[in-house]
This record gives structure tokens, C-alpha cells and sequence, in this order.
């Protein structure tokens, strides 16, 4: 017996199969299938009246605007993500150095002793040099 071969579908994320026209038709759709499903199971959040034709009408509207206005507003907010990205890995490295700090506190003194000083520009120094360093060794043995 031979196997048959595998037939793998097409994803809406895969550019080189599928025709952009269905691609937008296929989110269309979805979208108003999302619609739908929020008019239906979340009335108490989402109210929409007007039957069939405000379904479509908002399902296209969500896909134009994810066409036109995304990239747009990707764009336009990139330095507030990346203020975020970076700030939420300073709080992630200073919960990892206030760990190791606590741990080292209940060790020998004469063995280890660390402290963070300079107040929380020490601490935000300290969780940034760590977390790129840490990035750049990733980085290396990746």
C-alpha cells in the first residue's frame, strides 16, 4: 500500500497561496460571524439592532478598518509598546534581583553580601543591564 500524499490547507497567514480577494472575503465573513456571535452571547456588552444588514454592515466595517486603520495605528503607537515591552521587562528582571537578594540575605554575610543602591534608578540600572545580558548570552547559544 502507498500512503497518499498529505493535503495541507491554506492559512490566511500564508501569502503565497490564495488569492487576496478571498482572503478578504474569508475575514469578512468571520468577522460578521463575530458579530453575530457578540449580538447574540454578550447583548448585555455588545447591543446591535438592525438584523441581518447591521451585521454585515459592522463585519465589514471591522474588516476594513483591520485593512486600513491597523497598520495605521500599529505604527502610530509603536514607541508606547515598546516603552511598555521594555518596562515590563525591568519589573520582570527587578522581581529576579530582588529574589536573588532575598536568597543571598539568608546566607553567610562573610560569603555574600549584595545590595542594590542608589535607589530605584540603581534598581531600574540594575534589571536593564541584567535583562540585556542576559538577552545578548540567549542570543549567542540560540
Amino acid at each position: 500500500m502507498t500512503a497518499l500524499p498529505s493535503a495541507t490547507l491554506p492559512t490566511m497567514s500564508d501569502s503565497s497561496s490564495g488569492s487576496l480577494p478571498l482572503k478578504i472575503t474569508l475575514k469578512t465573513i468571520l468577522n460578521i460571524a463575530l458579530v453575530w456571535a457578540m449580538a447574540t452571547y454578550l447583548s448585555q456588552f455588545f447591543d446591535l439592532k438592525g438584523g441581518w444588514r447591521a451585521l454585515v454592515i459592522v463585519g465589514v466595517l471591522i474588516t476594513l478598518m483591520n485593512i486600513l486603520v491597523r497598520p495605521l495605528l500599529a505604527l502610530v503607537t509603536l514607541p508606547l509598546r515598546l516603552f511598555a515591552t521594555i518596562l515590563a521587562v525591568i519589573i520582570v528582571n527587578g522581581a529576579f534581583v530582588e529574589l536573588i537578594i532575598l536568597i543571598t540575605q539568608n546566607m553567610d554575610p562573610t560569603l555574600v553580601k549584595l545590595e542594590i543602591v542608589s535607589g530605584l534608578f540603581g534598581w531600574i540600572v540594575v534589571a536593564a543591564v541584567m535583562g540585556f545580558g542576559n538577552w545578548v548570552m540567549k542570543e549567542i547559544f540560540r
